[in-house]
């Protein structure tokens, strides 16, 4: 890696850098799937994101450096961290949480707890397979700072012991191997959550990740659900790595079918690409990956984690209920979840926030009916499905490790076969 040629950028929300900052909020001017006419069910919150729901905060450290041929430990780099606070940076309550594996084959550690309790402390974390470790360790380490004048009974509120940390593997384009997402980059993606708009695509965890053979990413949406005359929020949080090229659909339109070419390789993209003479870059993939054929309608590999945060008054049992329903959305977006696919989901409430943060005696509450959850449902379905392409539509085209090249979604082509179909909403 030359170091002329090196750079790395931190997209920190709300941070002290204004060069950083300022190129953050610039990318959130970029079109969003409904801004090329994408049409979508459901009605979105004001920013269709998941701080739409209040209190939700979310900040990322983004790690771009390098180029040319992969060396171990050097680069190029093309990754990151996520992480979303619930309650915000400055509320260590938990929140009522369930979650549910559509596919096994990934992580998302703290589950066992959450399954257990019902509930989730601290920060919700995404980034690469190999550094669960060092940001779920950075994580503790950020709770055990905050506690060193903790002087009340108990366990200390801010120390989240046993974190919840999900991973997808960008192996492709990044330098995996390397480990290069350090407990500094953890703490400065926690540090810098904000609410407001969130930016999508090649960010945080995201950074290096690919989506039915086109760049993927970062993305998010909401959805509005009245009950009762009560207004709440349904918002999701995707980072998409998964899926074949053949089974892509948006707005139910073939469009995987429609875009043959543009094929993640060294080759320009051309249809028809073999990929059987495709670089070790893509051969390097392993369990989390896309398919060596991204075209083959069976050979789906890849991970997704989702998470879908909630102000209405849900408790675990429904929480988990909407986790479910998180691979009906994907499933609208040509996901089969194949064997090697780690497909892995969290639903949270804000609501409660009392109930849930209470040690001892007992707690009331409020709950939903579940004659009313029907529409929480169909708001994850709906939100899931149009994060997942908001990740797509926003991330860019990107070269990594190996000079291999993904190529972002073309955003002209897409309107046309919307338009061939008669799914163009103008």
């Amino acid at each position: 890696m030359r170091r002329s040629r090196a750079r790395i950028v931190l997209f920190l929300l709300a941070v002290a850098a204004p060069l950083a900052a300022a190129a953050a909020f610039a990318a959130q001017d970029k079109p969003r799937a409904r801004d090329l006419g994408v049409p979508f069910e459901g009605r979105p919150g004001p920013l269709n994101a998941i701080t739409d729901v209040a209190g939700v905060e979310v900040g990322y450290t983004t790690l771009i450096s390098g180029e040319g041929p992969l060396v171990v430990g050097k680069g190029p780099v093309r990754t990151g961290v996520t992480a979303v606070w619930p309650r915000g940076k400055d509320d260590a309550a938990p929140v009522f949480a369930g979650w549910f594996a559509l596919n096994g084959d990934g992580e998302l550690t703290g589950t066992t707890w959450v399954e257990d309790s019902g509930i989730m402390e601290g920060p919700f974390m995404i980034t690469n397979t190999l550094s669960v470790g060092i940001v779920h360790h950075a994580v503790v380490r950020w709770g055990v700072r905050k506690s060193v004048d903790y002087r009340g009974d108990g366990y200390p509120p801010w120390l989240a012991s046993l974190p919840v940390v999900g991973e997808t593997w960008d192996g492709t384009l990044n330098d995996i191997l390397g480990q290069h997402v350090t407990e500094e980059h953890t703490l400065a993606a926690l540090a810098s959550a904000t609410g407001g708009k969130v930016v999508e695509g090649n960010v945080g965890g995201g950074t290096g990740m690919i989506c039915h053979g086109f760049k993927g990413g970062t993305g998010t949406s909401s959805r509005r659900v009245s009950v009762a005359g009560t207004e709440y929020t349904v918002g999701v949080l995707v980072q998409c790595n998964y899926g074949s090229r053949r089974l892509l659909r948006v707005a139910g339109v073939p469009v995987g079918l429609e875009i043959p070419d543009l094929m993640p390789g060294t080759d320009g993209g051309a249809p028809g690409t073999d990929t059987s003479a495709w670089p070790p870059g893509l051969a390097r993939e392993g369990r989390h990956g896309p398919p060596r054929d991204a075209a083959s309608p069976t050979d789906e590999l890849g991970s997704i984690i989702v998470l879908v945060a909630t102000d209405a008054p849900l408790l675990s049992h429904q929480l988990k209920r909407v986790a479910r329903r998180v691979s009906l959305g994907l499933a609208r977006n040509g996901s089969v979840s194949g064997n090697g696919s780690g497909d892995i989901f969290m639903a949270i409430s804000t609501a409660n926030r009392h109930a849930a943060n209470t040690r001892s005696g007992s707690a009331n509450l409020e709950m939903l009916a579940n004659e009313e959850t029907g529409r929480f449902f169909a708001a994850t379905v709906e939100g899931t499905e149009e994060a997942v392409i908001n990740a797509m539509v926003a991330a860019e085209t990107m070269t990594g490790a190996d000079s291999v090249t993904v190529y972002a979604l073309p955003h002209e082509r897409l309107r046309e076969i919307l338009r061939r179909y008669n799914r163009l909403q103008e």
